[in-house]
């Protein structure tokens, strides 16, 4: 796994598994298909477009993404059709996001924070206490300034059409429980390789450990890290619970998932098309928050049922004051991080009000 892509249970090929020419055959069908434009496409000759992403079948995001892609050719008559290759079929998660630049592939499904190399302004939301809650998270990215934001990149090879929960990142460690800062010092904690989050454990003088995502069982299993940070799921969808026995709700990061379609694609779809495609991708965004809260009730109860313990009195503050230079470093770094901070915090304004 690369450790940009989402962290979900090591992948199962699915029913629409492609033979490793794939790729190829799919930049030749994108060679043939790209004159077609959703205004000259009809249900006998519909505009196909190529959706790609690295999670399995089951995953909430998936079964959202599935959703979407009926709704489109519902919507549309059958004139466009999202052809779904799933489970990582294409390639890891930065794999695909260059195959969607390039025109090869549509859409993807992408953590934001991997976008940072196309727009700066992505960092911010791999940064600690961004949002405070899902709510406000939600009302944030729901919000007309994001939907600027997300058209902002039409000239770097794609468009933002929504985005999807993925959680709040918390820390799960094999015994200790963490309740304030200190209880983090000297810990070894498995993260993805983003600076953010390397920055954050180092802040809080944690010792970051970068490994693949599937590396991370073994290591808890064998103490060679003490513990890792993500959200709920991982404790049931990948077993961390049997060898994790503690869940700190630390909720230090919420980082949302975008679904992104390239500039190439976006552009043969008309006006019309266009608003068809954002108003599917946005229904599938409401829906999924109610099967992402009801994944995360159900791993819950069967991680105490496995002998995890939760703890929820944390001193978030402390976390946060702890960790505010983090984010004021790469404010400082990047213009475009400073400018999205403050949008972010604009409409958050707005949204209480």
């Amino acid at each position: 796994m690369t450790t940009l892509r989402h962290d979900p249970a090591t992948p199962r090929l699915g029913r629409r598994a492609l033979l490793l020419g794939a790729p190829l055959a799919l930049a030749s069908c994108s060679a043939r298909s790209t004159q077609l434009t959703s205004a000259a496409a009809s249900s006998s000759r519909p505009l196909v477009l190529r959706l790609a992403h690295n999670l399995n079948d089951q995953h909430p995001t998936s079964v959202a993404i599935a959703a979407f892609a009926d709704a489109v050719a519902e919507r549309s008559q059958g004139r466009i059709r999202v052809d779904i290759y799933a489970n990582g079929q294409l390639g890891s998660e930065t794999a695909v996001l260059g195959q969607l630049t390039q025109g090869i592939v549509d859409i993807t499904r992408v953590a934001s924070p991997g976008l940072a190399g196309y727009h700066a302004g992505y960092h911010a939301f791999g940064l600690p206490y961004v949002f405070d809650s899902e709510e406000q998270m939600h009302a944030v990215m729901d919000s007309e300034q994001m939907a600027e934001f997300y058209r902002s990149t039409l000239d770097r090879g794609f468009v933002g059409l929504t985005h999807y929960s993925s959680g709040a990142r918390s820390f799960y460690t094999r015994a200790s429980p963490v309740r304030s800062p200190q209880d983090v010092v000297g810990l070894k904690i498995r993260v993805q390789d983003m600076r953010s989050q390397t920055d954050l454990m180092e802040q809080l003088d944690a010792a970051p450990v970068v490994m693949a995502f599937g590396d991370t069982y073994t290591a808890l299993q064998t103490g060679l890290i003490d513990g890792a940070e993500s959200n709920e799921t991982v404790l049931t969808d990948s077993a961390h619970g049997e060898v994790a026995k503690v869940f700190s709700r630390t909720e230090h990061t919420r980082i949302p998932d975008l679904m992104l379609i390239s500039s190439d694609a976006w552009e043969r779809l008309e006006s019309g098309d266009q608003d068809l495609i954002v108003e599917a991708a946005r229904q599938s965004s409401q829906d999924h928050r109610i099967a992402w809260a009801e994944a995360i009730e159900t791993a819950e109860a069967d991680a105490r049922d496995m002998g995890v313990e939760f703890v929820d009195d944390v001193e978030t503050d402390a976390f946060r004051e702890a960790t505010r230079p983090v984010v004021d470093r790469f404010a400082e770094e990047h213009p475009e991080v400073a400018e999205l901070l403050e949008t972010i915090e604009q409409v958050s304004e707005e949204s209480r009000a």
